[in-house]
């Protein structure tokens, strides 16, 4: 076999078995195993490319191109094949199965000898680097950057290990930068230090790729973007969260196998397939005996500490004997790089001579009687001692308090959180000054906004100087800083349009995490953290972290207090609540009853506003659980809100609403009245309005209009708004209203019979319902499949692939389908001259229809029944369900409908 020639010389093991292709040999614990010749090439396929699933026809192609055979051939091999393996003994998994679509071998494999690793292949992505600014240039590291560029492209994950302050991070950025190129400039920076719950782990790796998460698995998320293409994902600081990251980092490797992975931390992640860089102290002079300044100034220890001081005082001269200073400074601080700065920014205060005599005598005390298990470690700390008691006694209150802050923190907020009774602003401003000149603060100008950062050992050793001075100290300072997130947030919510931005809210995504983690916890403050879950809610919506935002509204309803109930706080939870509820768990009854409390508050409150909000939500939640008689009385009652609102945006949603169940209740000439005075009224789409609302309703009311637009008979208009509307979801990258709009486009490219783009319709859906791991639109995904190769005259599996799809879809509560893919499977028995199981299917479907108020499809189903009875001789009960279908069809005005029907009559039987 062509196929399999590139493979000679090559042997791939997976579990216990051992495959040469060029020798046609299996091995199981080195001793060889009978296999057929059909299956021994099947099996060579299939690790070929393991984790992707190969289609049926592309294995009968690859693996009997010889000859032709039938699906069941395959099937018959793939059964003994599985058998051969163990495939299920023992939890042993090899071959998955795709229903509908192929086959997947899914254990790890290793590939030894044979051919070169393949090159990476160039990504056409949009570029989505995030990486911090580098440094002009790199003191010392040459080599070890040199390392990295030639090893990271080839080794699927690499760990950068050393102690604290030897200069990881650093390392890490140009590795980062230097490899752009290799990967297209896909390239994610992910910084833990600033998370302290685990959980959220792979939120904020996703996060940092760009990637939007509406799903209860942000990593599956994350792999199905980079499944099949080369990235390079850093993850920094990662010993603190290491359990979490080991497992994910795992996962990647092993599910995306162009990605690679680039960690820093103090430890090994101690994972398969690791290999790590343990990165050592800069290069510093062991014996000063007999070496010029030149030769002392040469060493990159000695180097960075001399820049570093001319950076903070450009008039430092460096002779012999300060040069000398220099190099016995950085043996005392072991060439490690935070250190070396600290000393030197205190060189360019004290002087080279007075910083040595300082550093020598507080070292020399601290170094003798704390070299421990991890010296490297007891060195920072040290530095971290040393630069504590040289501070003024505000400075140092200052530092310790500002160490509440995780991640970024602004004049303001710091003002806010550490001036109190005991120290006011003024010299709290004047402290920080001082503190960022002595490098204990950095300023983040890489952003220009302002804003500061206490580096991670520097905010871990304040945290524990603040905890020594008693509980009291800390709980204070947690208070302050909850409440001050909490007023930021509650005065960012009353000002249109502030929370619907995402790039100022991410960098405080840690502030606001530790804030509510504090509120809950075992010394919180329970009505803080009720108010700050509540305005926290529209942050984590806007990045789409749907399930915190559920985490905290769940635990904020469980602590509110009589006194709140029923207040616009309960409704921002309940609503808040519903919608996470019903985009990550399914349509559940909890979803319903949370977005149905909601309503009755705002109801209360006479809040119209949020009333037309919790309409729109229970509308969509109705109609997807198939309760469209209710989500009508839900969309009537939403025109009345909007009328007595009277804005145009108002008026926009509600008749969205009406349109749509118009629309599906078979009202084609109502529906298109009130979907064209949508869009009429609707302001243009945006984000901010989309996170809003929970979905676009201009967007839904375009794809709805495009419908209604086939069903009239305007068959061009119908083509033309439905590319239109999903090239707009696509532009709003919010993954749910895209996948909305593929819906119903695929309908109509279907009724159009334009198979062309109801493929093309078909392959962005799945992708954007796999990537984004939306459950629901994944299994909806192979029910499409089936029913487009049912409308080609393909049956074979796609009947199997409908049935599958609907029980998963009916497991989730999401109705929406059940007719479309009733109808497809009613075909394809038909086409199969199952006639009995198509008309029972038919009659089984119309009663459903007429009992939920879905009437829209009821002319076809009636037309379809039809020609099986006409087909099996019963002419004149044909004749009269068409007559019915024509009747119903112009009661509709589905004139799309009517044509079908009347063309079958004028027609004779079918055969």
């Amino acid at each position: 076999m062509a196929d399999l020639d590139q493979q000679i010389g090559e042997r791939i093991c997976f579990g216990p078995f051992c495959l040469t292709p060029d020798a046609r040999l299996l091995t199981r614990h080195g001793e060889p195993v009978e296999i057929g010749g059909r299956s021994f090439d099947l099996l060579v396929v299939l690790t070929d490319q393991p984790g992707r699933v190969l289609s049926k026809r592309e294995l009968l192609k690859r693996v009997w191109s010889d000859v032709v055979v039938e699906d069941g051939s395959l099937r018959f091999h793939m059964a003994g094949l599985r058998k051969l393996l163990g495939d299920g003994v023992d939890g042993a998994r090899y071959i998955a199965t795709q229903v509908g679509v192929g086959y997947a071998f899914v254990a790890p494999v290793e590939r030894h000898g044979g051919t070169a690793p393949r090159r990476l292949e160039e990504s056409v992505r949009a570029p989505t680097t995030n990486l911090p600014g580098r440094l002009p240039h790199l003191i010392g590291r040459e080599r070890d950057v040199a390392l990295l560029v030639e090893r990271v492209a080839d080794t699927p994950l690499f760990s950068i290990v050393g102690a604290a302050g030897v200069g990881k991070t650093t390392l890490a950025v140009e590795t980062g930068h230097r490899l752009a190129p290799t990967f297209a400039d896909q390239v994610a920076f992910v910084d833990f230090s600033m998370l302290e719950n685990m959980a959220v782990v792979p939120s904020m790796i996703a996060g940092a790729m760009g990637i939007a998460v509406q799903s209860e698995d942000p990593l599956a998320v994350i792999l199905g973007h980079i499944r099949d293409r080369p990235f390079l994902l850093i993850l920094d600081n990662c010993e603190h969260v290491i359990e979490a990251v080991a497992g994910i980092v795992e996962r990647i490797v092993e599910g995306a196998p162009k990605a690679r992975v680039l960690t820093t931390s103090r430890e090994p992640l101690r994972v398969r397939g690791e290999h790590v860089l343990r990165l050592d102290a800069l290069s510093y002079p062991e014996d000063l005996a007999g070496l010029t300044r030149d030769q002392l100034l040469a060493y990159p220890a000695v180097q960075l500490f001399r820049e570093r001081a001319a950076a903070a005082d450009s008039a430092l001269m460096l002779d012999d004997a300060a040069a000398r200073l220099l190099a016995e400074m950085c043996q005392r601080l072991d060439g490690m790089a935070l250190p070396i700065e600290l000393a030197a920014v205190r060189v360019a205060t004290h002087g080279i001579e007075a910083t040595a005599r300082q550093l020598g005598e507080r070292f020399s005390l601290g170094w003798s009687g704390r070299r421990t298990a991890q010296p490297r470690q007891q060195t920072l700390q040290a530095t971290l001692d040393w630069s504590y008691d040289l501070l003024s006694d505000s400075e140092r209150v200052v530092l310790e308090r500002l160490s509440i802050f995780v991640g970024p923190f602004s004049i303001d907020a710091a003002l806010g959180v550490v001036a109190g009774a005991d120290i006011g602003s003024d010299e709290v401003a004047v402290a920080i000054d001082e503190l960022s000149s002595k490098s204990l603060i950095v300023p983040d100008r890489s952003r220009r906004t302002g804003t500061y950062r206490l580096l991670e050992m520097t905010r871990a050793y304040a945290r524990e100087k603040l905890r020594a001075h008693g509980d009291n100290a800390p709980i204070a300072i947690a208070r302050r800083h909850a409440a001050y997130f909490l007023a930021e947030l509650e005065m960012a919510g009353q000002e249109e349009g502030v929370l619907q931005d995402a790039r100022p809210l991410r960098p405080q995504l840690g502030n606001i995490r530790s804030a509510l983690d504090w509120c809950f916890g075992r010394e919180g403050d329970r009505r803080i953290a009720v108010r700050l879950a509540a305005a926290s809610a529209p942050v984590f919506l806007n990045l789409s972290h749907l399930i915190e935002c559920h985490t905290w509204s769940t635990r904020a309803l469980a602590e509110i207090t009589d006194d709140q109930r029923g207040t616009a706080l309960e409704l921002e939870l309940q609503a808040a609540l519903g919608i996470t509820l019903m985009f990550t768990r399914g349509n559940s009854e909890a979803a319903g009853t949370a977005l149905a409390r909601a309503l009755e508050i705002a109801t209360a409150l006479d809040d119209k506003w949020n009333q037309l909000r919790l309409l729109g939500r229970l509308h969509i939640f109705h109609e997807r659980v198939g309760e469209y008689a209710l989500a009508m009385r839900h969309a009537k009652r939403a025109v009345a809100v909007a009328e007595a609102i009277g804005a145009p945006e108002a008026i926009s949603v509600a008749h969205s609403l009406a349109g749509i169940s118009h629309h599906l209740a078979g009202d084609q000439k109502n529906a298109r009245r009130a979907l064209e005075l949508s869009l009429q009224m609707s302001p243009p789409s945006s984000r901010g309005r989309t996170i809003h609302y929970g979905f676009d309703h201009r967007n839904r009311s375009g794809i709805a209009l495009a419908r209604t637009l086939w069903l009239s008979g305007d068959a061009e208009q119908a083509g033309r708004l439905a590319r239109q509307f999903v090239g707009e979801a696509a532009r709003l990258d919010h993954p749910l209203t895209h996948c909305i709009a593929m819906i119903w486009s695929f309908s109509v490219f279907l009724w159009m019979e334009d198979f062309t783009a109801a493929e093309a319709d078909l392959a962005a859906f799945a992708e954007c319902a796999e990537v984004n791991a939306l459950g629901p639109y994944i299994a909806a995904a192979a029910g499409f499949r089936g029913e487009l190769d049912i409308q080609r005259g393909r049956t074979e599996d796609s009947l199997g692939a409908l049935e599958e799809s609907l029980f998963r879809l009916r497991a989730a509560r999401y109705e929406l389908l059940t007719t479309p893919f009733s109808i497809a499977i009613a075909r394809g028995l038909a086409a199969e001259s199952r006639t009995g199981e198509a008309l029972a299917l038919i009659d089984a479907t119309l009663a459903h229809c007429e009992a939920n108020g879905e009437r829209y499809a009821a002319p076809e189903l009636l037309r379809l029944k039809a020609r099986i009875v006409r087909a099996a001789g019963e002419e004149d009960a044909g004749i009269a369900l068409l007559g019915q279908a024509l009747a119903l069809s112009r009661e509709q005005g589905a004139r799309a409908w009517e044509l079908r029907a009347a063309t079958d009559l004028a027609d004779p039987p079918p055969d």
